[in-house]
Parts: structure tokens; C-alpha cells; sequence
């Protein structure tokens, strides 16, 4: 009798428990969906689309790095969660988690030295010296991810000596065949590509195939803006100056019209005469020539003797060449967490050529995107429903992703710790500027553009594991993003109070 009065009882908690989730889930529910509609109706979501899903996770498989490392969950909160909705930069946490998943988390880029022609009994190379790109995005590049310049330099000049070569009778060629393609996809708005966010990815890059310039306004207005170019140096590239000062309050509206079809760099548009100095980045469309030229000019400041130039093998040629060795990039965990803190457009595009290039041989935008595919329908069964996906950032408009889609494809993640891992708390990263959101609760991506804000994430548990997944995006949204952010961060308070 007591056993099956125990039993009895049980089954009669287990029934109330149920029914109690039930009512919180829905009262839950129901204070997000009337907070969204507030928003919409008398907020700084008034005309906007918005769209929300929020999915609890169930149980977490392997961390390996490339399980899906997810059993199961339930979608918890949904607001026009299946409406297609442009993601904005949101699409890097895609390519990124896509990228472990293919490679694995402790992949490297290689980056290989041969040479030419042949060495002398005295160590003259009769020949020249190559540059052989494999993908690394990191070479150069400022951020502190990246190796210094400097440093792989000097192994690169070791690889030299362990081939028995002490001064070459040649040139410094920066191979970048390897991709093929343009640079950039070809839907990006164009004056987005002379920008540093803007700037296409290529197999052998330098800087993130950028150029640095020191802008100041001129006297008064109408007069030309003072320009110089400060890092890296493109001898071969002629900067036009055709910008002028602008009235006070008119702001910055420069361009650096740069193309990999001439050498002709023109500087466009006003600066204010009221504003300050400052850097400008813009794009640079020979990265291989100017990781060959930073290095031959390393290789000269260092005592080497070098009696040719430089160049990319279409301007030098070489056949026959004889690979040395290599070096390798900095690992893809720690690449994948710099693309997602500091939303690296350059670096997500290189991930998603990369992915391309290994897997069909091939690194036009086509085949890269075949190949994504594929490793996404192996995470999320049925992706094609889902996202519409054209480029590896996000900067594309023509980018389309579901909340729904969005939040299970991060359940279906949550196990990866190195993806997990990648993913900036409140307060770092490109959430800098969110200060309400207790940090050790969340880990999501922002992504913004023109009239589009979004966030994806995971709420997280007390040992820093994701428990909730959400996706939470805005489009056409008429207010300022500073208007916007706070209605969308305490929309991410409720969601993680569940």
C-alpha cells in the first residue's frame, strides 16, 4: 500500500511540476511578446520587423570540437520566428561554427617558401624566392591574434638559411593563385568594398589587405584634404587626391576608390574643416604583391642581399617551383574567437573561402557556399529552410536567416567549446556599450547595418554553460541604433530570466 501510494503520488507531482512549467513557459511567453508589441507600437521598434525565437536546450553531447554536441530542446519563445530576416553580422557566428565543425578547432594555415632556379656552393639563390599562400588571414595583421610581421619574417628567413641560401640572385614573388575569384562578392554594395570592412580576402593577404592613411582637413573649406599614407607601403599604387574640406558639421564622408584593375587610388568625398586628424583604413586590393614587398623590403633592412625586386607571379613568372617549408597560422579557435569578439569581416570571409577551397578545390563564392551548405545540413537537418546565405560576414543584404533557424542552429552548437567560447560576454568585444546585462549570464554576436539590428546567443547556467539559445533580429527599423540597443537589451533580459 505505501508503495503504491508513493507511486500515486509521484506521478501527481510530476503532473502539477509539468503543469506549473507549463503556465511559467507561457506567462513567459506572453511578457516577451507584449514587451516586443509595446515596442512596435510606441517605441523605437515602431515600423520595424522584428523577430525572436528563444530555445531551451536539452542535453549536450561531446566536446570535441566537432560534435553537434545537442540531443534535443524545444523552442520556448517565438515571435515571427520564421520570418527570413537579414542577419547582418550575426552571419559570422554561421561561417564560424561552420569552420570548427569542417576543421576542427586546432586547424592551422599553411603558408609555404620555395624557391627557383638553383644555389650556389657560396649560398647564392639564382633565382627567385616565393611566397606561397595558403588562406591565413593573420598574416601582418594588427590585432593580437596575429604573429608580428616581424617575427614571421624572420622565420621565413630561416626556412632560407636551412635551404642553404644566404643572398638571392632574384626576386620576392607573393603567390595568391591558389584562390581563384574575385575578391569580394560580387553583391556587396561597391563603395562598401573600398573600405576596410569592405576589403575581399585572398589566399596570400597582408594587414587584412588594407592600407592606412592620415587624413586632416585643410585650411578652409574648398581646399584639399591632406593625405598620407602611413603603413603599409604600395609603392606602386598612386594616390589621386581629390577630396576637399567640408564646413564645420559636415562630417566624414571619405573614400579611397581603390580596384586590382589600376594602380590608381583616388581619394573621394569631404572631410570637415572642424574635425580632428585622424587614421582612415581603406581597402587594398594586392595583398600578395604587398606581403612580397613588406618582406623584401625586411630582407633588405636585415642585411640580406637581394639584387631583383618584387612581385605576384603574373608580373616576375617562375616555374618549377621548390617548396622549403612552411609556417603556420595562429589556430582556428583562436581565429574564430577574434572574428566573432570584433566582428572580422575579413576574417570570416577568408573561413568561408577556406571552406571552399578544401572542399571542392575551388574558392569562388559558388563553390564556397555549396560547401557550407553541406556542413550546415549536417548540423541542422532541413537548412535550406532556413538561411539564405551569400557571403561569409554578413555585409550582403541578400543574407537571410529565420530566428528559428538561428536559435536551433546554436542549440545544435552548444557543445562546440571552442565555438562557444568565441562568442564576446555583455561588455566585450563589439558589446562594449552594453552595460546592463550581468556577463557571466550571456554570451551572444551583434550584428548591425543600416535600419538592422541583431543578436544571437546563449543564455547561459551558473558553470557557464549555454542552457537557452535565442536569436533575436530587427530589420527596417527607423530609429537610431542608439534607440534601438536598449529596447533590445532588456529584451534579452527577459529572455535570460526564464
Amino acid at each position: 500500500m505505501y508503495r503504491g501510494f508513493r507511486k500515486v503520488a509521484l506521478a501527481a507531482a510530476l503532473v502539477v511540476a509539468a503543469g506549473t512549467a507549463a503556465a511559467q513557459t507561457a506567462a513567459w511567453q506572453q511578457s516577451i511578446t507584449q514587451f516586443i508589441e509595446s515596442q512596435i507600437s510606441n517605441g523605437p521598434l515602431k515600423g520595424a520587423v522584428v523577430g525572436v525565437c528563444a530555445v531551451e536546450i536539452a542535453g549536450q553531447a561531446g566536446n570535441d570540437g566537432r560534435s553537434n554536441g545537442n540531443d534535443g530542446g524545444k523552442a520556448v519563445v517565438a515571435y515571427n520566428a520564421s520570418t527570413r530576416m537579414v542577419p547582418a553580422s550575426n552571419m559570422k557566428l554561421v561561417t564560424t561554427g561552420a569552420a570548427l565543425r569542417a576543421f576542427g578547432p586546432e586547424y592551422r594555415f599553411k603558408t609555404e617558401i620555395g624557391y627557383t632556379g638553383s644555389i650556389d656552393k657560396d649560398g647564392t639563390l639564382n633565382g627567385d624566392v616565393y611566397i606561397i599562400g595558403g588562406g591565413d588571414p593573420t598574416i601582418g595583421a594588427a590585432d593580437t591574434t596575429a604573429y608580428k610581421a616581424d617575427a614571421l619574417f624572420w622565420k621565413w628567413k630561416t626556412i632560407l638559411s636551412g635551404a642553404g641560401i644566404r643572398r638571392i640572385n632574384g626576386n620576392i614573388i607573393g603567390d595568391g593563385s591558389a584562390w581563384e575569384g574575385g575578391l569580394e562578392h560580387p553583391g556587396w554594395e561597391y563603395a562598401d568594398t573600398w573600405t576596410y570592412y569592405g576589403t575581399g580576402s585572398s589566399a596570400l593577404s597582408f594587414y587584412e589587405n588594407t592600407i592606412d592613411l592620415q587624413v586632416s582637413a585643410g585650411a578652409e573649406p574648398g581646399a584639399a584634404v591632406n593625405i598620407t599614407q602611413t603603413y603599409p607601403d604600395t609603392p606602386w599604387l598612386h594616390l589621386v587626391n581629390q577630396a576637399v574640406t567640408g564646413p564645420a558639421g559636415t562630417g566624414n564622408s571619405l573614400y579611397l576608390q581603390t580596384s586590382d584593375r589600376d594602380k590608381d587610388a583616388i581619394l573621394t568625398g569631404t572631410f570637415a574643416v572642424d574635425r580632428r586628424p585622424k587614421r582612415e583604413q581603406a581597402s587594398n586590393k594586392y595583398g600578395a604583391l604587398t606581403c612580397a614587398h613588406e618582406f623584401y623590403r625586411n630582407l633588405k633592412s636585415t642585411g640580406w642581399e637581394v639584387t631583383g625586386t618584387y612581385g605576384t607571379p603574373d608580373q616576375v613568372g617562375g616555374d618549377g617551383v621548390v617548396k622549403i617549408g612552411h609556417t603556420e597560422s595562429p589556430a582556428l579557435a583562436q581565429i574564430c574567437r577574434r572574428t566573432n569578439y570584433e566582428s572580422d569581416n575579413f576574417y570570416a570571409e577568408s573561413l568561408l573561402r577556406a571552406m571552399g577551397e578544401a572542399a571542392t578545390g575551388i574558392a569562388v563564392y559558388d563553390s564556397c557556399l555549396v560547401a557550407i551548405n553541406e556542413v550546415l545540413e549536417d548540423i541542422v537537418p532541413g537548412t535550406a529552410n532556413g538561411i539564405v546565405q551569400k557571403d561569409g560576414s554578413g555585409l550582403s543584404r541578400a543574407n537571410a536567416v529565420t530566428p528559428e533557424w538561428m536559435a536551433w542552429y546554436l542549440a545544435a552548437m552548444s557543445g562546440n567549446k571552442a565555438f562557444v567560447e568565441s562568442i564576446p560576454r555583455p561588455g566585450e568585444g563589439t558589446l562594449s556599450t552594453l552595460k546592463n546585462l550581468t556577463p557571466w549570464k550571456f554570451r551572444f554576436k551583434s550584428g548591425s547595418m543600416g535600419g538592422t539590428l541583431c543578436y544571437s546567443g546563449y543564455v547561459l547556467d551558473e558553470a557557464g554553460n549555454p542552457r537557452i539559445s535565442f536569436a533575436v533580429f530587427t530589420n527596417n527599423a527607423a530609429a537610431k541604433a542608439s534607440e534601438v540597443r536598449p529596447a533590445l537589451e532588456s529584451l534579452i533580459q527577459l529572455i535570460g530570466k526564464n
